[in-house]
């Protein structure tokens, strides 16, 4: 259970610090405390002039991952998700990357799945092949720790779900109905696939309907009863090159794209090279995501 990532894990604490609810003057001290220590800069941020660009309300991407250390290893980030915020047309899209995904892994020459470039070379590399294998830049990362999962879910109050298929997994039954979960329940609900007729795409709708209810539950201001508890969660399990000023800057300016949100899938089939099973995702559907983010952005078509 706990070498599997789910691909909306990080997504939890992103769509949390969007939310209205924590930023108050009541709790900024501890907020402050809390974001200094998870701020955990890329290598290349030093010469980045990002920052500016969300000062002026320029769209921006942040990747969410999750992530799996072990003792002795670094670990693999099974979970990508690549959100884009445009502020302009008040838009958010959510694109979920298939953990096995063939791609090249920058820096390292060398194809394999996507989510063997965290155990390459950490975040530096995971950002790096994202953004090679969409052709987008990736300006911001939010990685948490599946540990932390059950906590963080427990401390915004759990979530609200819209569950279409009647299954039982680890135990728990979920009935076809509006359910809530809490944090035990919810990690169960977002990881079963097998039981599925639409394998992983309907794991990721399942993972996307549990983000959706944290951005809304974020932005409830009942849970600063709460702050503890969730400040606790994010200081423990999670690392961002987002600074306290720039995540202050997405809920002021960027609030409004959760009321707005595109999730995309990305299309390709399952092979067998050898003995291991890859995602294939045809350069056609690639180009296509890409000129679908690029527009999103408001870059140039390349």
């Amino acid at each position: 259970m706990k070498r599997k990532l789910l691909s909306w894990i990080s997504a939890v604490i992103g769509f949390a610090i969007l939310g209205a609810g924590i930023y108050t003057y009541q709790v900024y001290a501890s907020v402050s405390k809390t974001l200094s220590e998870v701020n955990q800069p890329l290598k290349r941020d030093a010469s980045s002039k990002q920052s500016e660009d969300m000062k002026q309300g320029a769209p921006i991407s942040i990747l969410l991952m999750g992530a799996d250390p072990r003792k002795e290893e670094r670990g693999r980030s099974d979970s990508l998700m690549l959100v884009t915020l445009n502020r302009t047309k008040q838009s958010m899209k959510i694109l979920s990357i298939p953990r096995d995904t063939y791609t090249e892994i920058v820096g390292k020459g060398v194809k394999d799945k996507i989510n063997h470039s965290y155990a390459f070379g950490g975040v530096d590399t995971t950002v790096a092949t994202v953004e090679k294998f969409l052709n987008v830049p990736v300006q911001y990362y939010i990685e948490v720790n599946m540990e932390g999962f059950k906590d963080i879910v427990n401390a915004v109050g759990g979530v609200d779900v819209n569950n279409d298929l009647d299954f039982t997994y680890e135990g728990i039954h979920f009935e076809k109905a509006t359910l809530h979960l809490n944090g035990e329940k919810a990690l169960a609900y977002s990881r079963m696939r097998m039981l599925d007729s639409r394998g992983d795409f309907g794991r990721q709708m399942r993972q996307r309907q549990v983000i959706q209810s944290v951005i809304k539950n974020g932005a409830n201001i009942e849970i600063l009863s709460n702050y503890g508890a969730i400040l606790d969660a994010i200081q423990k399990n999670v690392r961002t090159n987002l600074t306290q000023d720039e995540m202050f800057k997405i809920q002021q300016n960027y609030k409004e794209t959760r009321n707005n949100i595109e999730e995309i899938e990305v299309k390709g089939e399952g092979q067998m090279m050898g003995d291991t099973w890859y995602y294939i995702v045809p350069d056609e559907v690639r180009q296509e995501l890409s000129k679908k983010l690029r527009e999103q952005l408001e870059l140039s078509a390349q």
